[in-house]
């Protein structure tokens, strides 16, 4: 790895492309870096892991939603869509608009945190459906996954976005144009240019993870993904983009992150170098934000130390910068408060999971989220008797930059009523690669079968996870099949309707 130092230049002090990170960034998308064995294996349990989640999610409103505009866009060549039969197809673009809203509905795929958060799972969907439509085979959906995880995991070790409150689709759209690009072996010259537009068009406000939450957290990955095919189907024909689009003199460095002061220092493989990204990234065992991971394994081992929660005073969580001003007391959000709010606000509110974890000594998908869960007395007495601070070490240890001791939980005290306390902590979720059970492939088809059971046959199971567990060697015919198919009883919004403009 090499680290590509990152400032602002003036309009007169000319920057030579092949010194842009977007040209380095498409150097690397452009190499043909081998592909270790256990970078294919990572692949292949994430496009599980991704199909699992999807398909849990696929008759939720928002799901729903998006499947009905994808399918107002049919084409012959083009590509699948989750839960829909293999042989319907449909604009890739639109294709990746509705995976991508399945993937991140319920907030329960893979997760990198470092200088700022990312889902790199959400790389796929525009990935595979980019591949579908122009026929491309294992080899290259897997280059490609590959480099969209790459990009991805090397823009949030750098650079912060949420600190100037940027969404986090602005590091994901490059990566997912990069991604695109390595999948369909273009120059390095196009892939730049791709890489510019993505990155120009999808800087957005944090306001779409703030206050009440609604259901556009689904949706903005996806709308990533339509911009990114926009971008590489544009520079194809030969059309250039904003340049030099992170150090240019009114850049998004400029003017939407550190200023003209700014800089940074982003890492990178050489060319030529394999590309282990993926490998720094973790998955999800419960369906919450990631920092709540190993406070919910937390709250499930301190559950059998108490035995009457009307006997705690307060409950006090101990954690990193992050976890406390995004998902805690700290971010001073009322609605992370309220059992009336939205299943996507419950989901970055700590307080919440950790009161409803701490009493079912579990976290279930659906079940943790209902209103009448939320809206349970004792539940809510709980929630309102929880806060989180600020602590030093584990903001340190947040932002480790050995992967090995990079810690997301936080310390707990359980204050009672008597005067006694319950301490106990935990730096990293149990599913967790240094984790006390770190999921293998064996726990990907687990959770898939635990998602998927009585939505999709039996047949349709075993049919997705051994063509997948192939995919190095699948063809483009079979790389068409990549989809989950559920039986159409079970499958709301599965023809065009009219109720929007599509």
């Amino acid at each position: 790895m090499k680290k590509h130092a990152l400032r602002v230049y003036p309009s007169k002090e000319k920057l030579d492309r092949k010194d842009q990170l977007a040209w380095k960034m498409a150097e690397i998308a452009s190499d043909s870096a081998p592909i270790k064995a256990d970078v294919l294996d990572m692949v292949i349990n994430r496009i599980i892991d991704n199909a699992s989640v999807a398909i849990a999610a696929a008759n939720r409103r928002p799901v729903a939603s998006a499947r009905a505009m994808a399918l107002a866009h049919p084409r012959a060549n083009g590509a699948t869509v989750f839960g829909m039969p293999n042989d319907q197809k449909f604009d890739c673009e639109w294709a990746a608009w509705a995976n991508g809203t399945a993937v991140r509905e319920l907030d329960y795929h893979d997760t990198f945190l470092a200088a700022d958060y990312s889902h790199p799972g959400d790389n796929i969907p525009p990935i595979l459906a980019v591949a579908q439509q122009m026929n491309k085979g294992g080899k290259d959906l897997l280059r490609g996954l590959v480099t969209g995880y790459e990009i991805h995991v090397d823009l949030v070790k750098a650079i912060c976005l949420h600190e100037f409150k940027k969404d986090h689709i602005a590091h994901l759209c490059p990566a997912q144009a990069a991604g695109i690009g390595t999948l369909l072996g273009l120059p390095t010259e196009t892939i730049y240019q791709a890489i510019q537009q993505a990155v120009h068009v999808s800087f957005t406000t944090r306001q779409s993870r703030k206050g009440e939450i609604s259901s556009w957290k689904a949706y903005a990955p996806a709308h990533a993904a339509k911009l990114a095919v926009e971008a590489v189907d544009r520079v194809m024909r030969g059309e250039g983009a904003p340049s030099p689009i992170y150090e240019g003199e009114d850049s998004v460095i400029a003017y939407m992150l550190s200023g003209k002061n700014g800089k940074y220092e982003v890492p990178l493989p050489e060319v030529g170098e394999d590309k282990r990204a993926i490998l720094e990234t973790y998955t999800k065992e419960h369906s919450a934000e990631y920092q709540s991971q190993a406070l919910i394994d937390l709250a499930a081992r301190m559950k059998t130390k108490i035995t009457n929660f009307d006997d705690i005073e307060k409950v006090v969580i101990h954690t990193s910068h992050h976890t406390h001003y995004v998902i805690g007391t700290g971010a001073n959000d009322p609605q992370k408060m309220d059992p009336n709010a939205s299943r996507e606000t419950l989901d970055h509110s700590i307080m919440y999971i950790f009161a409803v974890a701490l009493q079912d000594g579990a976290w279930h998908h659906v079940k943790s989220y209902e209103p009448s869960r939320a809206q349970r007395k004792d539940t809510v007495a709980l929630w309102h008797k929880i806060s989180t601070v600020e602590d030093a070490k584990w903001t340190e240890a947040y932002h480790n930059a050995d992967p090995d001791k990079k810690r997301f939980g936080g310390r707990v005290e359980i204050f009672f009523k008597n005067g006694t306390t319950l301490v106990d902590e935990l730096g990293v979720a149990n599913a967790h690669p240094a984790g006390a059970k770190p999921f293998k492939r064996a726990d990907y088809v687990r959770k898939f079968d635990m998602l998927t059971e009585e939505i999709i046959t039996k047949d349709e199971r075993n049919r997705f996870v051994s063509l997948v567990e192939n995919l190095a060697d699948l063809t483009p015919a079979q790389v068409q099949m990549m989809n989950v198919q559920i039986p159409m009883d079970r499958l709301v919004n599965n023809k065009r309707d009219t109720k929007g403009i599509f």
